[in-house]
């Protein structure tokens, strides 16, 4: 079980490379930044971004989490949807906007201003999240990258995906859809990887969440 923590003012779930498996077990984060984001209620509402985004944003979200322990100075970053499920009240703070993920496999000359520029971005879309929002929770970092289940954002368990699914899955969608103008043609998994928090727009998340019904392409 996790160590209790204090509820931060900013949230946001670790990222990395999408490349290891989902699994789950024990919350860890660590080194916290910005604000806030906790939802309590089922139904969307519209929100606005903070003043550093200047523009309206979907009620719906993407928000990244390792299920695979890896430590990171000595702390085990792993979070994956089933220890996000064993939590009281199925809830937990999501407290993990940090500056490592950002910086990974940037050449040092451009470390600092890609770093600072894409956190300043994932700590905005945290600011504008609001109460009875929906997220994805996305296993990243693993094996099998993926959208394993639903969540509500201080994030709380909403339920499993009916079948996991994988990036691998969704990448061919958005391949397609850059052609035809389908519904994932923009979708920022793929425009904007290395954020933690990404915002969906609703005919994004509506479409994944057709795919739950069919087999995989």
């Amino acid at each position: 079980m996790p160590k209790p923590r204090k509820r931060l003012a900013g949230a946001a779930g670790p990222t990395g490379p999408d490349n290891k498996g989902p699994a789950g077990k024990r919350t860890k984060t660590k080194n916290p930044v910005g604000t806030s984001a906790t939802l309590g209620n089922s139904s969307p509402e519209k929100t606005s971004a903070s003043k550093n985004c200047g523009k309206n944003l979907s009620s719906y979200w993407l928000m990244k989490s390792e299920p695979e322990s890896r430590l990171e100075k000595g702390v085990d970053v792993k979070f994956s949807i089933e220890d996000l499920k064993a939590q009281p009240k199925q809830t937990a703070c999501w407290d993990g906007v940090r500056n490592y993920q950002f910086t990974n496999g940037l050449c040092s000359g451009q470390c600092l201003h890609t770093s600072l520029g894409v956190l300043a971005k994932a700590r905005n879309f945290l600011r504008a999240m609001q109460l009875g929002q929906e997220a994805f929770f996305y296993h990243s970092n693993c094996k099998e990258p993926g959208i394993a289940g639903l969540v509500k954002v201080d994030v709380q368990f909403v339920r499993m995906m009916k079948r996991y699914i994988t990036l691998a899955e969704l990448k061919t969608h958005y391949q397609a859809h850059k052609t035809t103008g389908g519904p994932l043609k923009n979708m920022a998994l793929f425009t904007r990887q290395r954020l933690s928090i990404q915002p969906l727009t609703r005919e994004e998340f509506d479409f994944i969440l057709s795919l739950e019904e069919k087999e995989p392409s």
